[in-house]
């Protein structure tokens, strides 16, 4: 079970504090749109070095996984098969160690792009970018690939930024009408006189 805990730890689904236990992490906009800078800077450069390696056989693989998740209606789902497009166009590389920082990010940043895909408007586009990103791949245009890349995931984490930096704000300004709404004075809350009872 702590092992359990852990990985979700790892993974910025829950919050471990000693002697405290353990909470549901709440979302971030600054740590959203972080993961997905650093998402921008590690996979740029892991498609830069996987286009050389890229066989024909490989780049069907990627174009399978493409084409799987755009016609995935589901948006738990979809977050998966992005997944698996993303890293098919990097594992040619053959840097495990690299490969391993980009799965630790994609898990760290998985609840945060389940908001994102769960808009039709936002998984049309990230197919269109996916498969941009893919043509360039196979091209083997080396800066246009890396250029897209980094476009991509750099787009999404602004725009999850925004949303949640919004959505903290209308939850911040909620929470201060609720705490300024005046209270009925303790004169409006007085049960009626003797004389105000008369003169009715």
């Amino acid at each position: 079970m702590r092992e359990a805990f852990r990985q979700l730890e790892s993974e910025g689904w829950v919050t471990i504090e000693p002697n405290r236990g353990t909470a549901v992490s709440l979302q971030s906009a600054d740590e959203a749109r972080e993961i997905h800078e650093i998402r921008a800077s590690l996979e740029s450069l892991a498609i830069g070095i996987a286009i050389a390696h890229h066989t024909p056989e490989t780049l069907a693989n990627a174009q399978r996984l493409l084409e799987a998740a755009e016609n995935e209606p589901d948006p738990a789902l979809y977050v998966v098969r992005n997944e698996q497009f993303h890293m098919s166009l990097y594992a040619p590389a053959d840097r495990p160690r690299l490969m391993e920082l980009i799965g630790q990010m994609h898990r760290r940043g998985e609840r945060y792009l389940r908001l994102k895909l769960g808009l039709p408007i936002h998984k049309d586009s990230s197919d269109a970018e996916h498969r941009a990103i893919f043509e360039a791949l196979a091209a083997r245009d080396i800066e246009k690939a890396q250029t897209l890349v980094a476009r991509h995931l750099l787009a999404t984490g602004e725009l999850l930024y925004r949303f949640l930096a919004d959505a903290q704000a209308l939850a911040q300004a909620s929470h201060v009408r609720k705490k300024r709404r005046p209270r009925a004075s303790a004169s409006s809350r007085a049960t009626p006189t003797a004389s105000s009872q008369a003169d009715r």
